[in-house]
């Protein structure tokens, strides 16, 4: 067999394997979107910065200790309200205590389908343990969707992973 014609049927064979969308080199790339800005009512963004139709809302909050582990201290109760949640769309979000220079005291991820009381399905309240609860001054919300957090990475598929993930949650001492 002559060189000519192992290159011509090698092309070939890379043309056809290009063509089924099977490649020799997988192009998988994994970015983080940007953080959103934190406020107190929020529309819910996907990894693109789209609104994915739900808003959600901290509609007031109060240190307090928690009432099956009073011995703990306080702790920030705060209530929440999610709009337009449900029907295949259950997003969630980041509520943090911030201090007055909006810097982070305490998060945690909440999903809208956790949120249910007796003003109906995705309006209720949730307590937020923070190191310092004397210092807090707000609770805000951050807007993007944490709902879609265990998607692949290209680290755990190549083949299947990558893409657009949502932003790290704020740690403490992060500022909004």
């Amino acid at each position: 067999m002559t060189l000519a014609r192992i290159l011509a049927g090698t092309s070939s064979a890379l043309a056809v394997l290009s063509l089924s969308g099977c490649g020799l080199l997988w192009n998988c790339t994994d970015s983080t979107a940007e953080r959103g800005e934190a406020g107190v009512r929020v529309e819910i963004v996907d990894e693109s910065g789209r609104p994915v139709g739900v808003s959600a809302e901290v509609t007031g909050w109060r240190r307090e200790p928690h009432p099956q582990v009073p011995a703990d201290g306080d702790q920030i109760h705060f209530d929440i309200r999610f709009e337009g949640a449900g029907q295949g769309s259950e997003p969630a979000v980041d509520p943090c205590a911030v201090d007055e220079k909006r810097v982070v005291l305490g998060c945690q991820t909440m999903y809208s389908a956790q949120v249910f009381g007796p003003k109906g399905p995705y309006t209720g309240d949730h307590y937020l343990e923070v190191e310092h609860p004397e210092r807090v001054d707000e609770v805000l919300l951050i807007p993007d969707d944490q709902s879609s957090e265990d998607r692949r990475t290209c680290e755990d598929d190549i083949k299947d992973g990558g893409g657009v993930h949502p932003p790290e949650p704020p740690g403490v001492g992060d500022r909004l």
